[in-house]
């Protein structure tokens, strides 16, 4: 049998051969640790060797946990180290850590002992130099972009007139006043301000809350609700005009209620928040003219207008006596249309006495000549019959005004006839009297053909046109009609 050391180790083998018992060989100054107790002296030296570092590397895995802290990935073209930013780092970082963008991340080292991995704790994150800001900017845009946030479809026209102008900018900066005296000289407006930080920290979200309470103002509230905004700042580097390329800035611009006007930066300026807005202005001042017109041009163009409108209506009054004055041509005078029966009333009036005088006188003769030849009774009967007829005879001049009162009757209804077939009163209705240029009415296709040279007569004035020859028959000028003579007028009667 093997003799065996104090140790357990058999007699002849080397002591440091694995054994099935640990035992602590006296003098070693290599105590066993625990799991825990190993973890924390590695824990401990890496903090005290990289208690402050920056590390350069691409965003990777970046993720948002529901409790704040944010946990992510560094790498480069060979290594990658994980690494966390806690609650309170993350809320004051100046952007949104995204995949793809080169930082550089200030912290320190430490171990996770659940995992058995060291990670880096960050304090402070920066983009890697200009061309890691314009390419996650440009990352943003595209995002952005493929949303329909900058389509020119949803863009609205701003308003004609507004009557309040909200702005949203630093109250303190030269951007506010330069809006105001703009205001001032073309249009004064009434305008409210919502004092906002447009750089720093914090600037994005004071601009977006900004925006929206704007567009939450109840249109008959105590405060008045803007009918057009204003986001502006004056100039400055990329990184002072960044608050107005945050995501929220731009989607409370791009769902606003209000049509916005922004005006960020000088002309050479371009923000996120530009291609949002409904209108961009290169400079605050510019904004201020787009948002309302020149009082004094105004009042301009509203005297024109009104000389206008004061001239064309002189214009209608003129021509419309014109036209009065061509149609009471037509027409005769009131005294040539009874002058004839005038004239006829006048001479039966004075052939009337004459008549019956003539009437008298042959009755006394016929009376002189029979009066030999009667008896004295049969005469005195006679004279008695013809004092009676003589008696029951009243001379009035009731039948003669009868006569004219039935003229003047037959002369209103014939009156009224002239004036349903005067031919320009079809035209009141949609009808079309047609003349040759040279005269004369055509009422037959043929004939207009014929003319080729046409006047067509409407209510409210003539249009000259022109017919093309097709080969028709020549045109003969129609005839006037014959007047009616004197001799073929109706006469009144005879009264005897």
């Amino acid at each position: 049998m093997d003799e065996l050391l104090p140790d357990g180790t058999p007699h002849g083998q080397p002591a440091d051969r694995p054994r099935l018992l640990a035992e602590e060989s006296p003098g070693d100054n290599a105590p066993a640790l625990s799991v825990s107790e190993l973890s924390g002296a590695l824990k401990r030296t890496v903090e005290d060797a990289f208690g402050h570092v920056r590390v350069r590397g691409e965003i990777s895995g970046f993720k948002r946990h529901s409790s704040g802290h944010c946990y992510l990935s560094l790498k480069d073209e060979r290594a990658c180290i994980d690494g966390v930013i806690w609650k309170g780092q993350a809320a004051a970082m100046r952007f949104r850590p995204e995949d793809g963008i080169e930082v550089i991340a200030t912290g320190k080292l430490t171990t996770f002992p659940g995992r058995s991995k060291y990670q880096i704790v960050i304090d402070r994150m920066e983009l890697a130099g200009q061309g890691a800001l314009m390419a996650l900017l440009d990352q943003r845009r595209r995002m952005l972009a493929a949303e329909g946030l900058f389509d020119e479809g949803r863009k609205r026209p701003l308003p004609f007139m507004p009557r309040v102008i909200g702005v949203v900018t630093s109250p303190t900066g030269a951007v506010i006043r330069d809006i105001l005296h703009r205001l001032e000289d073309r249009c004064p407006t009434h305008v409210i301000l919502w004092p906002v930080a447009v750089q720093g920290e914090g600037a994005a979200a004071q601009v977006a809350r900004a925006v929206r309470g704007f567009g939450a103002l109840a249109e008959d509230g105590a405060v008045p609700r803007p009918d057009l905004l204003i986001v502006g700042r004056g100039g400055g580097s990329i990184e002072d005009l960044w608050a107005f390329n945050e995501e929220e800035v731009v989607r409370a611009i791009a769902e606003s209620p209000i049509p916005v006007i922004s005006a960020v930066g000088h002309e050479t300026d371009t923000t996120l928040a530009d291609f949002a807005a409904d209108r961009r202005a290169p400079t605050p001042t510019a904004a201020a003219e787009m948002a309302v017109p020149v009082r004094a041009d105004l009042a301009h163009h509203v005297r024109e207008l009104g000389a206008r409108a004061e001239r064309l209506a002189r214009r209608y009054r003129e021509r419309a006596g014109e036209r009065y004055d061509a149609i009471a041509d037509r027409f005769p005078a009131l005294d040539s249309l009874f002058a004839g029966q005038q004239q006829r009333l006048d001479d039966i009036a004075e052939r009337l006495p004459r008549a019956l005088g003539q009437r008298i006188a042959h009755a006394r003769s016929d009376l002189a000549q029979a009066a030999g030849a009667l008896r004295p009774a049969l005469l005195d009967r006679k004279l008695e019959r013809a004092g009676e007829r003589l008696a029951a005879i009243r001379l009035s001049d009731r039948p003669i005004r009868m006569k004219i009162e039935q003229g003047r009757h037959r002369l209103d209804a014939v009156w009224r006839i002239a004036e349903q077939l005067h031919p320009d009163k079809p035209l009141q209705r949609g009808y079309v009297r047609v003349e040759a240029r040279g005269g004369g009415v055509l009422t037959a296709a043929a004939e207009a053909k014929a003319a080729g040279l046409l006047t067509l007569h409407f209510a409210d004035g003539t249009v000259d046109a022109r017919v093309e020859k097709d080969g028709a028959p020549a045109y003969a000028k129609p005839k006037a009609a014959p007047k009616a003579s004197d001799e073929q007028a109706p006469r009144q009667q005879d009264l005897f």
